[in-house]
């Protein structure tokens, strides 16, 4: 296995993995489900919703990250029988900068820069990221977003696209490092794509799957690490 010092460039999901989508989509959420005397548990929300929004980018991938949102609260509501008014997808749909950043996001970042290289490969829309960018105060060197490629992660094309950013930075292929928190988005195709990756296991000691698909094969990340800040930490002193 390589060291974490020989590689040039890290590439990271942002969603889950530096913006907590969980606490976002469920503040979006939450008063809608309060209104309709829903008693689910925020956890139980959160794996529907899940299905719902990987069935809408699967179905429409050239469909901006918001109409995403938006189709996928129509089908939550359906699912578990409450009306969903326009204005409460279009809540969700334009709640993205909103989304808080976990605590350690932008330190570590910040940290990761002074050696390597940063990409994002993101299932996001361009305006919608950069208010997340805002609040990661970083300089990314390059930015994929679904919008760019016309598909959503798991899809191959999204990681022919990071690698083909990379190149374009001047990245040797093996030197780049892809850093994600969902196993079913990233992970598994980064594999196939010859992409070794650290987990960021953001839901450690925490059961089920959340917002994320669970995975559909078995996959081994090559590091993990239940934090951003404990991967900084290991990649500057490597």
């Amino acid at each position: 296995m390589q060291r974490l010092a020989e590689f040039e460039a890290l590439s990271f999901d942002c969603y889950g993995t530096l913006i907590d989508w969980e606490a976002g989509i469920g503040a979006a959420l939450g008063p809608w489900a309060t209104r309709n005397g829903l008693a689910m548990s925020t956890e139980a929300f959160l794996e529907r919703y899940a299905v719902a929004e990987a069935r809408e980018e699967r179905d429409a991938p050239s469909a901006l990250y918001p109409d995403i949102l938006a189709a996928a609260m129509r089908t939550l509501a359906a699912t578990v029988g409450a009306p969903a008014t326009d204005r409460d997808c279009e809540r969700l749909a334009r709640s993205v900068p909103d989304w808080p950043a976990f605590s350690d996001s932008a330190a570590a970042l910040g940290l990761l820069a002074t050696r390597y290289k940063l990409l994002i490969l993101s299932n996001v829309d361009r305006e919608s990221f950069a208010g997340s960018n805002a609040r990661l105060r970083v300089r990314f060197d390059a930015i994929v977003t679904a919008q760019d490629v016309g598909s959503y992660k798991p899809a191959a094309r999204n990681f022919e696209a990071l690698l083909d950013a990379a190149d374009e930075l001047g990245v040797q292929r093996g030197r780049l490092l892809h850093v994600a928190q969902s196993l079913f988005h990233d992970h598994i195709p980064a594999h196939r794509a010859g992409l070794p990756t650290v987990w960021i296991n953001r839901r450690e000691g925490r059961g089920g799957w959340g917002a994320t698909p669970p995975p559909d094969v078995d996959v081994r990340p090559d590091w993990t690490f239940a934090s951003m800040a404990a991967f900084a930490a290991a990649a500057l002193d490597a």
